[in-house]
Formats: C-alpha cells, sequence, structure tokens
C-alpha cells in the first residue's frame, strides 16, 4: 500500500444559491481505498476541524443503484470506462495530482446540495411507460410465455442501465435518449410488453421532453460514459418505434376526426 497526496477542488452550493470550488488538501489518502472511501476520509477530516462535510450521494456501492454520481475531472463516474464512481479506486491517481470534483451539468438535475443533484426527472420519465400490465393471481408457469434466447439476452443488455445519469451529463445537449432508450427497449423487446409497445414509446419520450432533457444529436458521448456500457443502438431503436407509434397515434386520431365529422 502507498498513500497518495492529493489536491482536491471541490464543487460546494447550497440548493438555489450560486456554487463555487473550494480547494481542500487531502494528504495520505491509501492508494487502496475507493474514491467514495476517499470521500468519506476527506469529511471525517473536515468535521474534526470543524467545518462542514461535502455532500455527495450514494447507497449501495457496488456499482448498481447509480447513486454515487458525480463529475469527476471533467468525466462523468472518472477515469475509468465501465466503472461507477462508487467502484473506482485511487490507485488510478499519482500523488501530486489535482482532481475536480463536480456534480452532474444539466438544467434538469438541479444541484440539490454540493455534488447532490435531483434526478426525480428520470422516476417520472419510468412512470411514464416503464412497466408493463399483467393479470395478477397464481404464478405463471415457467415456460408459459418461450422467449428466445437472442430476445431475451437483448432485454438484459437494454436492463442494465442503472438510472446514474452520466449520459446526461456526458451530452453536450443534455439528452435522455440512452436512458430513454435503455428502458423502452428492455420492455419493448419481451412479449410481455408488445401490447402496450405503442402508447409506453410515446409516454416515455414525450414525459423526457417535458422533463427538460435536450434532444440527441449523435455525438455518442453518452455510451462512452455509460458506466454499463449501454449502446447507442438502443437510440436508433427507439426512433424507429416512436416514428411507428406517432404514424399510428395521427392514423387513428385522422380516422376518428372523419368518423365525427360524417
Amino acid at each position: 500500500m502507498s498513500l497518495l497526496n492529493l489536491h482536491l477542488k471541490v464543487w460546494r452550493q447550497n440548493r438555489g444559491q450560486s456554487g463555487h470550488f473550494q480547494d481542500i488538501e487531502a494528504p495520505e489518502i491509501p492508494d487502496h481505498a475507493s474514491f467514495l472511501e476517499m470521500m468519506d476520509i476527506v469529511n471525517e477530516r473536515l468535521i474534526s476541524a470543524g467545518q462542514e462535510p461535502v455532500a455527495f450521494d450514494h447507497d449501495c456501492r457496488e456499482g448498481i443503484c447509480g447513486a454515487c454520481s458525480m463529475q469527476i475531472n471533467g468525466v462523468p463516474h472518472g477515469p475509468e470506462k465501465a466503472t461507477t464512481t462508487c467502484q473506482l479506486h485511487m490507485r488510478k491517481f499519482r500523488t501530486g495530482d489535482t482532481i475536480w470534483i463536480e456534480p452532474f451539468r444539466a438544467s434538469a438535475f438541479p444541484v440539490i446540495k454540493d455534488l447532490i443533484v435531483d434526478r426525480s426527472g428520470f422516476d417520472r420519465i419510468q412512470q411514464a411507460g416503464g412497466f408493463v400490465t399483467v393479470r395478477t393471481g397464481a404464478a405463471p408457469d415457467a415456460n408459459a410465455i418461450l422467449i428466445g434466447k437472442e430476445v431475451a439476452d437483448a432485454a438484459m443488455d437494454a436492463a442494465e442501465c442503472i438510472g446514474c445519469g452520466a449520459c446526461v451529463a456526458a451530452c453536450k445537449n443534455a439528452s435522455a435518449m440512452l436512458f430513454v432508450s435503455a428502458k423502452a427497449g428492455q420492455l419493448n423487446s419481451l412479449p410481455q410488453g408488445k401490447p402496450e409497445k405503442d402508447r409506453r414509446t410515446l409516454a416515455l419520450v414525450r414525459q423526457m421532453d417535458k422533463e427538460g432533457f435536450g434532444n440527441c444529436t449523435n455525438q455518442y458521448e453518452c455510451e462512452a460514459a455509460c458506466p454499463k456500457g449501454i449502446s447507442v443502438r438502443w437510440i436508433t431503436k427507439l426512433n424507429r418505434d416512436y416514428a411507428v407509434a406517432a404514424m399510428k397515434e395521427a392514423f387513428v386520431g385522422q380516422q376518428e376526426r372523419a368518423e365525427g365529422g360524417e
């Protein structure tokens, strides 16, 4: 084990107020510590010195929940590809490094405090259409609905999205298309999700727009920053599904207007 002497520039901000970077010295940080453990050490020292600790979000610390979202040296979740902040270790840095630590930057992710942002917009998008309607009662037989391996594997790939928001933070437009396409693709790929496919697709995209996320301009920064490696091909599928669903909706509306005029 070796110890690192680091200089941190940490974003400090209260909700609704202007923020600023605070210079914090972080000497003797074990290189085997995770990034969040480093933040814990820094906070313990700040509290001991009678100063306010840095507020940051975390939960599972196992790369599952997506809560540990922060921008490290300008990169969502830090320099290690396909890694969440909680799984990033200090051995990726060198003694003497200056580390810039910020919250995810997006107008749809307002800062709550310091490094914590409000990502409830993602929750409302999922509530708009991220579900399937099924009969309740006794558990169905395991093979009642046969699902091919390719379809199951594709759905599982999309389901890996943890909703951390790194795609939004990495996108110059703060687009949530990778997140939305993964949620739509997961359910739209499965037979259980087919009956509501069109309604779900329209609802998810329209709620995304309502939340104030930007448009996708195919820069692919979202895929590069995603800690779970969600592919941009899901965006292509979402665009195709949305076009079909919108045409169907327009056709039905036109028929209804025509019938109403008779």
